[in-house]
């Protein structure tokens, strides 16, 4: 039940942001993750808070099976004060470092190294804690991921490398941009396994393995064969290089929140008790949705905020030509 509701909620979330979005309450970049939602709830299935997480762009579901609140998201998004990053990350910069969350990251595959270096971190503090460090196939052909590769093998880090394969990198397919997409074959000397991505149950009892494997033993790749519905963001409608029809049967066949559905039912639970779940679920994210169209913009002494103290009179362009803005010191900045 709780992955049910929990999926259920990422999916009215990213909903609700694709809504949003449209009406001009969100802007720029937006990445949207239904059809994933297994990958994140099994991987957070196998492991605790004290392990860490670090991801791409496509971010906003990490925020809530890292202990955040819908509210947080949806108000960052629209560049809220009270949004998980105080509006100043916006969609593809949420973070948390209290629960070792640590991004959303803009710039394709720059996690995976960044991974390995909390992976370090760990191993140094003698920690028993793994970093998962999430991309996409389409990073999966970039030389950072293979240096970063050759140097968790040397010093056996504990990071598990998770590859969410769904299929297409942008507008481009697997097996257009990878000679070999068998994207869990691809670390040689580091073993690798591959998992139904949209099977919540497999992806927590093949996390759980992985884990223990990389304590032990050192760095692991997973693949994640799962599906995005949206495309890759907010300005690709998803369906120029790919047919309605693989979409739609994609839904039909393999959606993990329906695979949830059929089990509980099966096992005995209420098809009105879900029912209920799903109205509790679609009320707390349309309160957020509100909650954050009535957030405060954040003022313009935050314009420097984590990248000087004091301004000293320095000028910050704003959006409009000719636009200059020279933001007052915040003295609660400190604090």
């Amino acid at each position: 039940m709780h992955f049910y509701k929990l999926m259920y909620k990422l999916r009215r979330m990213e909903i609700a942001a694709d809504m949003m979005y449209k009406a001009k309450f969100i802007r720029g970049f937006c990445h949207l993750y239904d059809g994933q939602e297994a990958v994140l709830t099994g991987i957070e299935a196998a492991i605790t808070l004290e392990d860490s997480i670090i991801t791409s762009y496509r971010d906003h579901c990490q925020h809530i099976t890292r202990g955040g609140s819908v509210k947080e998201l949806m108000a960052e998004l629209m560049g809220k004060s009270e949004g998980a990053t105080r509006g100043l990350g916006g969609s593809m910069h949420i973070y948390n470092r209290k629960t070792n969350f640590y991004g959303g990251n803009g710039i394709v595959g720059a996690q995976i190294p960044l991974g390995a270096g909390i992976a370090l971190a760990h191993k140094y503090r003698g920690e028993p804690n793994v970093c998962i460090t999430m991309y996409g196939d389409g990073a999966a052909n970039q030389g950072q991921k293979y240096e970063a590769l050759n140097m968790a093998g040397l010093w056996n880090l504990p990071v598990i490398f998770v590859c969410e394969n769904n299929h297409y990198g942008m507008g481009t397919a697997e097996w257009r941009a990878a000679k070999s997409p068998n994207f869990y074959t691809r670390g040689d000397y580091i073993p690798g396994i591959k998992v139904d991505g949209m099977d919540v149950l497999a992806v927590k009892h093949a996390v759980a393995f992985a884990k223990a494997y990389a304590l032990a033993n050192g760095p692991i790749i997973m693949e994640m064969d799962t599906y995005r519905y949206h495309g890759h963001s907010m300005s690709d409608p998803g369906s120029t290089y790919r047919t309605r029809d693989e979409i739609n049967a994609m839904r039909t066949e393999r959606d993990p929140i329906e695979r949830v559905k059929k089990l509980l039912l099966a096992n005995g639970v209420e098809a009105g008790e879900l029912k209920r779940a799903d109205k509790d679920v679609k009320k707390e994210v349309d309160d957020a949705v509100e909650a954050a169209k009535a957030g405060t913009i954040p003022p313009d002494s935050w314009l420097w905020r984590n990248m000087y103290v004091a301004p000293l009179g320095a000028e910050m362009r704003g959006v409009l030509p000719g636009q200059y803005r020279v933001p007052d010191f915040d003295p609660e900045y400190k604090t």
